[in-house]
């Protein structure tokens, strides 16, 4: 496992990329490796400088994996050169967040691949940030695993990590930052044990080791304040957290308004818990809040001063979309690109150094 750290790049060797489908045109769109046939065929070698950009304010991430694409799966890499920004920084419309020069024949079949690596990248970026934003001070987990595909978790594990996320739940989803994956006791544990919350802390408690946090998930029963405490009082200081994560077409029973708005992990739901737990000497307990929350609804949660301490979110990392574009703007050192489109260089823009 390697630790990220701002402003120094991924070891391309890190992504495990399929390099010989990559180099063959496998993931690329067809014409782009049709490009390269000709330009092969031909005998023509001409000398571009491609840019690529977005259209909108972003967090721009997958910088280092389409380096490392361009590193291992271009022809004659090492004499490409490569100017970009980092993974993590803030970029605005149309600035450009990467410069490829060099050989069009040797990595013209590589566009579709690493656009798309920095599309999905900093899509997910982009949104984990505007959640951190609206959660602060309290902290974010990226529980996003079981929403997409499974070969995607590494990727956007870490552009969740870059934005500011607290944890993540896989190891997958935290390889590249030389973490595990954490969580809490689930639903499917509480089954097990005949929906018996505290039998199934009490059991994870014994098997598993010392350092991984207590969290109990206290909804089976929809019941939130009663299970809280039945918990506290069976793990006592071992207990690091409760987790509410109460269906949104439920009421719990400790709820008193029964309006649309108290459904599912409601502010009354979050104060109910937190005062009970107090009440009875377990201050020290920390709550964490799940299951539907996006931007606004932390925002709200944040304007009454709901307390809560961590908020893990699912879906809602998914919804943003981002689109990067790659054009060539000069050949063979000349101005040519397609109107409306030039050459618009960057100075934040730093060149990549290969070993």
């Amino acid at each position: 496992m390697v630790k990220w750290i701002k402003g120094k790049r991924l070891a391309p060797e890190i992504f495990n990329l399929p390099v010989e489908k990559i180099k063959s045109g496998w993931y690329s769109d067809k014409y782009f490796a049709r490009t390269r046939e000709v330009l092969l065929k031909n005998q023509h070698h001409p000398n571009v400088l491609m840019q690529i950009f977005t259209r909108e304010d972003s967090i721009v991430c997958g910088l280092d994996e389409a380096i490392a694409i361009l590193r291992l799966c271009a022809y004659r890499p090492n004499e490409l050169k490569i100017k970009a920004l980092y993974d993590g920084d803030v970029i605005k419309p149309m600035e450009m967040v990467m410069t490829i020069e060099g050989d069009y024949s040797t990595f013209a079949h590589l566009e579709t691949v690493y656009l798309g690596v920095m599309a999905r990248r900093s899509a997910v970026a982009t949104r984990v940030k505007k959640i951190v934003d609206a959660a602060n001070p309290k902290k974010v987990l990226f529980f996003s695993a079981r929403f997409d595909h499974y070969s995607l978790q590494t990727g956007d594990g870490y552009a969740a990590f870059i934005s500011g996320a607290l944890g993540v739940s896989t190891d997958a989803n935290a390889a590249w930052r030389g973490a595990r994956g954490e969580g809490t006791i689930p639903h499917g544990l509480i089954a097990a044990y005949d929906g018996d919350t505290v039998r199934a802390c009490l059991a994870f408690d014994k098997y598993m080791p010392k350092n991984i946090k207590r969290i109990a998930l206290v909804d089976f029963e929809n019941d939130c304040v009663k299970t809280s405490l039945d918990v506290a009082r069976a793990l006592g200081k071992k207990l690091w957290a409760v987790r509410l994560d109460t269906a949104l077409d439920l009421h719990d029973r400790s709820v008193k308004s029964k309006s649309k708005a108290s459904l599912g992990v409601s502010p009354e739901l979050v104060w109910n818990v937190r005062r009970a737990l107090d009440s009875n000497g377990f201050r020290f307990v920390k709550i964490v809040v799940s299951c539907g929350f996006d931007e606004d609804r932390i925002k709200l949660f944040n304007r009454l001063k709901v307390p809560y301490d961590i908020v893990g979110v699912g879906s809602d990392f998914f919804r943003l979309k981002r689109d990067f574009t790659a054009d060539i703007v000069m050949v063979n050192g000349r101005p040519c690109a397609k109107v409306g489109r030039q050459y618009n260089p960057n100075p934040r823009l730093r060149l990549v150094k290969f070993k």
